[in-house]
C-alpha cells in the first residue's frame, strides 16, 4: 500500500482542511454538481428524501464567540461588491444584461432566484451559463468519459493503493450513507468521489432523483423558450482545473472532509443562508475561520483559489465579453465567481461595461 510519505506528507500537511474548500467547491464547479447526477442509483435510494439539517454557525458564533464573528465580518465588509447577487450590466447603446450568482444545488430557495431574476431572464434574448454541456446528460457524460485521464486512475491503481485502513473504513462508510459501495468508485480519482460525499444527504437524493440544480434549470428553460444558450467553459476545461490540483491534496480534503461529520451539514447551511442573504462576501471568510479553528496553519489554499476560482474568473470574463456586447444576455455562474478584485464584476468593469447591484 502507498502511503503519504516524505515530500507528499509535507504536502498533505499544508492541505490540511482543504476539505472546506472543497465543499465550496461543490457549490462552484457545474461539472462536480452534474456528477452526482451521472452516478446510476437506484430508484429506491433516489427517492429517499433526507432532512438537509445543519444549524448556521455563525448564528452560534454571536452567543459562543462575538469577537470571532466580528473579525469574519471585518473581513467580508473588505471584500470589493461582496453584496449582491443580481447585477445589472450596461455599456454604450446596448440593451441592458444581467449577470447572477448561482449555487448549483436543487434547493427550491435557490431555484427561486433573488427579486428581479425572473424578470430579466423572461426579457433576456441570450442566455450564457458556465457551460451548456449540462442540458444534455448523456452528451455530458459521454465528454467526461472520453478523458478518463482527468477522472480516473491509471492502469491498476484504485484510491485504496492511497489509503491507510482506517481511511478506507471511513470512506466506505461515507460511501455506504449515500448508497454507493466503494468498489464501484475506487478507480475514481478523490475530488471525483468528493463530489458524492461533500453534499448533504437532501441534496444526493434530489439530484440523483433527476432534480436540476439552477443552472442547469436555467439553461434547459433557455432552449425550452427559444432563448440562445450560449456556455463559457466546456466541462473537460472544468475537469482540467481540478486534475491541475495535486492529488494528495484532494486526497486529504476528502478524508478530512468524512472526518468531519456532521459539521459539514453546518457549513453549508451557513453558506446557503449567506448566499440567500446576497452575503457572497462573507462566504470566504466563513470558511477560512472554520479551518482555522479545526486546524491552524497553512490551508495550503492560495494554488485552489487560484486554479478553480481566479484564473477562471479571468476565462469567463473573455469569453462573456463579446457576447455581453450584444447586449440583452442574462449570465449565471457560481456565486464565489462574482466578488473580489479579481472577481467577475470587477473584470467587467475593467472591460468597459458599468456593473451595478440590482438589490
Amino acid at each position: 500500500m502507498t502511503t503519504l510519505t516524505g515530500s507528499v506528507r509535507t504536502l498533505a500537511v499544508k492541505a490540511a482542511d482543504g476539505l472546506l474548500w472543497l465543499i465550496t467547491l461543490m457549490h462552484m464547479l457545474v461539472a462536480a454538481s452534474l456528477v452526482v447526477a451521472l452516478l446510476s442509483v437506484s430508484e429506491a435510494d433516489a427517492a429517499e428524501e433526507a432532512d438537509c439539517g445543519g444549524s448556521n454557525i455563525l448564528a452560534g458564533l454571536e452567543q459562543s464567540d462575538p469577537a470571532r464573528l466580528a473579525t469574519i465580518r471585518r473581513e467580508a465588509d473588505a471584500v470589493p461588491n461582496g453584496k449582491g447577487l443580481l447585477w445589472k450590466i450596461e455599456g454604450q447603446g446596448l440593451a441592458p444584461s444581467f449577470l447572477l450568482g448561482t449555487m448549483h444545488v436543487t434547493d427550491p430557495r435557490v431555484l427561486a432566484m433573488p427579486a428581479g431574476g425572473a424578470e430579466a431572464y423572461a426579457a433576456a434574448r441570450t442566455v450564457v451559463v458556465e457551460s451548456d454541456e449540462i442540458i444534455d446528460e448523456k452528451k455530458a457524460s459521454a465528454a467526461i468519459l472520453m478523458h478518463p485521464d482527468l477522472t480516473m486512475f491509471a492502469g491498476n491503481r484504485t484510491i485504496n493503493d492511497f489509503l491507510e485502513p482506517k481511511d478506507r473504513a471511513l470512506l466506505e462508510n461515507g460511501l455506504k450513507a449515500r448508497g454507493i459501495p466503494l468498489p464501484l468508485v475506487a478507480k475514481m480519482k478523490p475530488w471525483m468521489i468528493a463530489s458524492f460525499v461533500a453534499l448533504p444527504a437532501c441534496e444526493f437524493t434530489r439530484k440523483a432523483a433527476g432534480a436540476s440544480f439552477l443552472d442547469k434549470k436555467l439553461a434547459e428553460d433557455a432552449v425550452s423558450q427559444g432563448k440562445s444558450l450560449k456556455g463559457l467553459e466546456s466541462l473537460v476545461e472544468q475537469l482540467s482545473a481540478m486534475d491541475s490540483l495535486p492529488v494528495e491534496w484532494h486526497l486529504r480534503a476528502l478524508i478530512e472532509t468524512l472526518a468531519l461529520g456532521k459539521t459539514i451539514d453546518d457549513v453549508l447551511m451557513t453558506m446557503t443562508d449567506l448566499y440567500l442573504a446576497g452575503d457572497t462576501g462573507m462566504i470566504m471568510p466563513m470558511m477560512r475561520s472554520v479551518a482555522e479553528k479545526l486546524s491552524p496553519g497553512d490551508l495550503g489554499y492560495a494554488d485552489f483559489e487560484q486554479r478553480i476560482i481566479i484564473d477562471r474568473n479571468r476565462v469567463m470574463a473573455e469569453r462573456a465579453e463579446p457576447i455581453l456586447k450584444g447586449g440583452n444576455v442574462f449570465m449565471a455562474v457560481g456565486a464565489l465567481h462574482l466578488p473580489g478584485k479579481e472577481g467577475l464584476v470587477e473584470l467587467l468593469r475593467q472591460q468597459g461595461f458599468t456593473v451595478t447591484p440590482v438589490n
